[in-house]
């Protein structure tokens, strides 16, 4: 699709004349918010010009860390745009960042108010130096896995609920069929929470130079005041904003006399003003890696986005990606970015399929696993050679589920009738006024063990473990990157530069540059399409993935991508 963003950006004199010779301080200001990547439709891209875009943020950081002009980083930190995995990325890319000695400071009104100061904290302790206001506080409450459980309601209302799931650990659709945890669920959830947790109070205690116990004992004294935080070491000014401008300015000032003042520069801004714009398909280029961002419930047809908000992973539009690299001879890998929770069965195996192809090709695929990636999300990176995730991505969750809510009762009460006509006994199977039949039932579970033996054995053939050692591991369970690490779920801890560095590895070109793809030009609109395999061509959308049951799905919290979807929703701060 056509980046407005890139064409619309406003042109600078400095990017045809002499760069600036005073010293930059890249700036970031995370209260802004940021989105996942640049929307493909001319609308969204109209509506999010000025929002500052995750990819772009960690490469402008990356960059400005070799760049002699660039002195240091100044961030004013806020986690609400981002959950623990991005957090992490954009802490190993703060990491990168202060390896070559230039400071990086972390500052923030405060960290948190009512709490949810757990992620903006833990991003700040990859800084050289964290400050917060005189006022503030650092809101380190510890986390929290909460769900809300609606069968009492559904109850009340006769309304019943007839679900199936393989195995024990799926549990999205426990919501409308229990009224707490059931042990498994607990479970689940209670390790998910630890791992993160322990993973939190790790790096807050090996960047603060304090003990994991005086960590845990800090947490639970929280929120803290700004004067507690200062005297217990986890920060290191208590500042307003002019204060830890004017420190840093003078830090990075030349003492050389008459020498210019620092310039300050927006990351995304500083970014941009680096970026090459994209060439038409037809005008030749140099090789690269491909990178293919998916995120959003696994669906049939194309992808989506809305200019409010969510996204979608088609199918034909992710594997239209993936075809067109095979066939571009400048593509010498290709990394695969998915943040899913999943969705369609038929549409993940399709991905997998073609992302394997491209493996066989030989053009290696790494996936690199965002916040999320379970189930669906999951299941479309076993084509790849590697599995990259963060230490708190949500993984796994290997595992399948259907059902339907039976609204006859509901519809009774309040003189609701309905008619049809119909051929075939299972015409109206997926309909709202009836429990499934016993026959109906056999085929549900016909269906279930189906996709569950077939997502199990995928698993095993691309980790290299037999039916039964995945089986363990699968059964719908969540798990964080962490823990799917140690059980031989994925390959490597990291992000998009731990997958840049495989599939530089794995490809044998040496430093290939990183380029999203497809990344059209205005020009490419214009030519003939060729064939299906080419990236201007977009197909239409089918059926959703719940069919008839869309809307209901919709309305009542249901993973509307389909049966490979995580289990429950969630927030961490």
């Amino acid at each position: 699709m056509v980046d407005l963003a890139k064409i619309t950006e406003p042109l600078s004199l400095n990017r045809f004349g002499p760069r600036p010779q005073r010293p930059l301080v890249l700036e970031l200001d995370l209260t802004e918010g940021m989105v996942d990547e640049s929307p493909g439709d001319p609308l969204s891209q109209i509506m999010n010009r000025r929002k500052q875009q995750y990819l772009e943020v960690l490469e402008g950081i990356r960059r400005g860390a070799r760049d002699p002009e660039v002195a240091a980083l100044i961030v004013r930190v806020d986690a609400r745009s981002l959950g623990p995995a991005k957090v992490q990325e954009l802490r190993d890319t703060v990491a990168d960042f202060r390896s070559t000695g230039k400071p990086a400071v972390a500052w923030a009104d405060t960290f948190g108010e009512a709490g949810d100061g757990n992620l903006p904290y833990y991003l700040a302790t990859a800084f050289t130096r964290i400050a917060v206001s005189p006022t503030g506080l650092v809101g380190l409450n510890g986390l929290m896995m909460r769900t809300m459980f609606y069968k009492g309601a559904l109850d009340k209302l006769d309304v019943k609920f007839e679900a199936g799931a393989r195995h024990e650990y799926k549990n999205a659709i426990n919501s409308y069929t229990q009224t707490g945890y059931t042990g498994p669920h607990r479970e689940a959830f209670g390790r998910i929470v630890e791992s993160m947790n322990d993973q939190i109070v790790d790096a807050v205690a090996e960047t603060r130079g304090i003990t994991a116990k005086r960590v845990r004992e800090l947490i639970d004294t929280a929120p803290i005041l700004a004067e507690e935080a200062l005297e217990a070491g986890l920060v290191d000014r208590l500042a307003y904003r002019d204060e830890v401008y004017d420190d840093l300015m003078k830090e990075v000032r030349s003492e050389e006399e008459k020498s210019p003042e620092p310039a300050l520069r927006f990351v995304v801004r500083y970014h941009r003003g680096h970026v090459t714009p994209p060439k038409p398909k037809f005008v030749d280029g140099d090789e690269h890696i491909a990178l293919i961002s998916a995120s959003g419930g696994i669906t049939l047809g194309k992808s989506r986005r809305s200019p409010l908000g969510g996204a979608s992973m088609g199918a034909d539009t992710v594997c239209a990606a993936f075809r067109a690299a095979r066939q571009d001879p400048r593509v010498k890998a290709v990394v695969f970015r998915v943040d899913s929770g999943g969705g369609s069965a038929i549409a993940s195996d399709l991905i997998r399929r073609e992302s394997q192809l491209t493996r066989e090709a030989g053009k290696p695929v790494i996936t690199t696993m965002g916040e999320v990636a379970g189930s669906g999300g999951y299941y479309v990176a076993l084509g790849s050679d590697a599995i990259v995730a963060q230490p708190a991505t949500i993984t796994g969750s290997i595992g399948v589920l259907t059902g339907k809510p039976v609204l006859g009762a509901l519809q009774e009460r309040f003189g609701i009738t309905s008619d049809s006509v119909r051929q075939g006994a299972h015409a109206a199977m997926f309909t709202s006024e009836k429990g499934f039949s016993e026959s109906e039932w056999e085929r549900i579970n016909t269906l279930l063990d189906t996709i569950y033996d077939d997502f199990v054995t995928k698993v095993a053939a691309a980790r290299g473990k037999t039916w039964d050692e995945t089986h363990e591991v699968a059964k719908g369970r969540i798990w964080t990157g962490a823990d799917a690490k140690e059980r031989g779920l994925v390959d490597e801890l990291g992000g998009v530069e731990t997958a840049v560095r495989l599939a530089r590895d794995k490809a044998g070109a040496g430093a290939l540059p990183v380029r999203s793809f497809p990344r059209t030009h205005p020009l490419d609109r214009l030519r003939p399409h060729e064939s299906s395999e080419d990236m201007a061509t977009e197909p239409q959308t089918v059926l959703s993935a719940w069919g008839p049951l869309e809307h209901v799905a919709a309305r009542l919290g249901l993973p509307t991508a389909g049966p490979l979807s995580m289990p429950g929703t969630w927030e961490i701060r």
